[in-house]
Formats: structure tokens, sequence, C-alpha cells
């Protein structure tokens, strides 16, 4: 029984929240946690649309399980204590039946302690660093062996093996720049320079001289946020002419969007989801919201990933007939909980309950154009599982990195 996710649907009200009279049962409580000021707000503000998308389309098509969803969303700032209050007032004063949400790596690490807490269903709906296994998330975005084993290899080809790497320096950046390494080593090349940049830093004239001495074949640019974003033009302005490769520019920052161009002319990414993708579902998922969300600037990874999340909730319940979180995880350990998305089938691994994307590889030209220049087709989460995580097995609730693997 397969959940089909990329047709279109009729235009009605926009979400009711209603509950008593207007319906047989209560209303089904998403709790949303997502940054829509701040630092990251620019780019968490389609995360919110995603769902919300996704809530007014199942609740028009007679909700799950007859019952409508209501939205509860909350905006942490990106700040981590209040994701861990507000997580704390979701699951226990509003007693929402699933949460998603969180951008940074960060926020997600501080919300599974509570999640595991309160015994939770959790989706996290970002592209991150890979690595956690943890019965109570489900991982919706792209991982390490999805970005950086296809990105990697054809940059250091085409470009050569000596990288620089600047990158956020938090759990994200640090566990993507080991990921690098790895993979540069591994390809016979180097990594010539790396530097730890903290969120918030808005200026990079050090560190643009320090990479124009290391004089490296291309950069990783695994910067995060408006204000580190600043560092592409001031790049430009320095006549910085380095190719970048990335597992979050552009789909998810949008950053050929929100600068002129040439300023991200040759940035390399490999991407599940980018608003130019042009297939018939991509175009039929992008009119629907362009209906809803008409001055968009442009519909990122981020909040395709929150859309399809509760279209995957939904299937999990309806074929569970429940929303209790063991009889969800009942249905993902059976192997085939897959999904019709805007990019294509996607499915949910019961090893990791990570999620299979189809990647493609997106260059950006002078004037801003992006352009498909490899289709790697579906990709399985495989790492996880070859390194012994399996969650139809044990619950480690752990996070494994090339350096930290599970104790055999």
């Amino acid at each position: 029984m397969r959940k089909t996710i990329a047709g279109g649907v009729g235009v009605a009200a926009g979400l009711s929240m209603m509950a008593g009279a207007a319906f047989a049962a209560d209303p089904i409580k998403v709790g949303l946690l997502e940054d829509v000021s701040g630092d990251l707000g620019v780019i968490g503000i389609p995360k919110l649309h995603g769902s919300q998308l996704a809530a007014k389309e199942i609740n028009e098509a007679g909700g799950i399980l007859g019952r409508q969803i209501e939205l509860i969303h909350l905006d942490p700032q990106g700040d981590n204590r209040r994701y861990q209050e507000f997580a704390r007032r979701l699951l226990q004063r509003d007693e929402v039946d699933v949460l998603i949400g969180g951008i940074t790596s960060a926020s997600r690490e501080a919300l599974r302690p509570l999640v595991n807490r309160f015994d939770a269903l959790y989706f996290y709906t970002n592209q991150y660093e890979g690595g956690v296994c943890d019965a109570n998330m489900i991982s919706v975005g792209a991982v390490p062996e999805q970005q950086f084993s296809t990105l990697i290899p054809y940059m250091v080809e085409r470009f050569g093996g000596n990288v620089y790497t600047i990158a956020a320096d938090y759990n994200f950046g640090q566990i993507s720049a080991e990921w690098t390494r790895k993979q540069v080593a591994e390809l016979g090349g180097e990594v010539v320079g790396e530097e730890f940049i903290p969120l918030g830093v808005s200026q990079f004239g050090q560190t643009i001289q320090n990479i124009q001495a290391a004089k490296p074949d291309w950069i990783m640019a695994l910067n995060v946020g408006a204000a580190q974003d600043s560092f592409f033009e001031q790049a430009q302005a320095a006549g910085l002419d380095v190719p970048m490769g990335s597992s979050i520019k552009i789909m998810l920052g949008f950053e050929h969007k929100r600068f002129a161009p040439p300023t991200l002319e040759g940035m390399y990414a490999v991407a599940n989801w980018f608003e130019e993708l042009d297939t018939p579902e991509a175009e039929a998922f992008k009119a629907r919201w362009r209906e809803m969300f008409p001055d968009e600037t442009y519909i990122n990874d981020m909040g395709y990933n929150a859309y399809v999340a509760l279209h995957m909730y939904k299937m999990l319940a309806e074929r569970a007939g429940s929303l209790d979180k063991d009889a969800i995880r009942g249905v993902i350990a059976e192997g085939d909980a897959c999904v019709d998305s805007p990019e294509g089938e996607i499915c949910i691994d019961p090893k990791s309950q990570h999620t299979s994307h189809r990647m493609r590889m997106i260059e950006v030209d002078a004037d801003h154009t992006v352009t498909v220049i490899n289709d790697f087709g579906v990709i399985e989460p495989y790492w996880l599982g070859e390194i012994g995580c399996d969650l139809t097995q044990n619950d480690p609730d752990a996070q494994y990195t090339p350096t930290s693997l599970p104790q055999q």
C-alpha cells in the first residue's frame, strides 16, 4: 500500500485548525519547531510553509485515520535552549502526537534527549552529516553516502585533489569535514586547509587570505546561516576564483537567488530536491506550492522535506491503523514504507529509519542558472546499516561518525 503525494488536489480553505463539532474526532496534533526568524529564518520559512501545504492537502483529502491535522508551531529563533523549552511545552503540555523540525544538527541533538524521555516520534527534516541511530527519529533529508560519495569524487576528478574546507563550527560542520577528509584521502587527495567558523560570523577577510595562500583546487563550502553566507560576496570581491562544492548550498540556502550573479558561479552540489527540478511531478508540486505561497523566494530542500514528512506520517499511520510510535515503527520494519514524492519514489530504510533519495548533481553558471550535470538515480541510506545500526533489533540512541563507530 503506497501513498502518492505528487498528484494535484483541489483548492479549498486554508488550514482551519478546527476541532470539536466540526469533526468526528479530535485533531491530530503536530508540533513544529521551525526557525522563521533570526540568522536561520530566511531558510527556515519554507519549512513552515511545506508543513502548512501538506496539512492543507491531507485535511482536504480527509485527514489521517479520519482525523484532521492541527499544526502547533513555535519559533525557537535558532536558540537551542528555546528548542528544549518549546519541545517540553509541545510534548508535555500540548501532548502533540508527533514532533517535526529543527534546522541545525545542534538543534536536533538538543531535542533528541527530550524526544526519547517522552518516547515520542520525531521527524528530522534536514539534510545532515548522518550517523544518528535512534528508534524515536525518522530522518527525511539526505546524508553523506547520498551526497559526499557522489560530489567529492566528481570534484576531485574534475578539479584536483587539494581541498580547502570552511565549515560552521558545530556538529554538522565538524562531522561533514570529517567525511570530507576521509573521502578525499581515499581518492589520493589532501585537505590543504580547514577552518571552523562560529555561527553569526560575517567577516572572512583572513579566511580568504588563507585560502589564497593554500592555493586549493576547490573549496568545500559548509558555512551555515545568513551571516556566514557573507563569505561568497567577500570572496568574489577579493577575486577568489576557485570552484566550490557543498552538501547544503543552492538547494537549502538558495544563495543563487539571494546574491547577485555571478557570486555563486562555479558552485556544485548534489541534491534530492531543488526548485529548478523540471519533472512533471516537480512542476505539479511547485504549482500547488505557489498557489498557496505566491511570494516564496525559493522552494528549498528543507521546505520540500517538511512537506514530505507529513505525507510520510500519514502513510505510516494509516498502514499501522494507529498513531502509536511502535506500531508505526512496525510498518517501517516491513521494508516497503514508501511514498511517491515530487522527486520520485522514496522509501524509509528499516535499519536506520533514514530515507532513500534520487540524487542529482547541479552546477551554477555565471548568470546563476542551475544546470543538472548528472543524475545518480536513487541512492539508499546504506552507511548506518553497514556499520551495524539495525533499529529492528536494538536502539543504541547514538550518533556515529567515520572515526566513532559502534563497538563490536
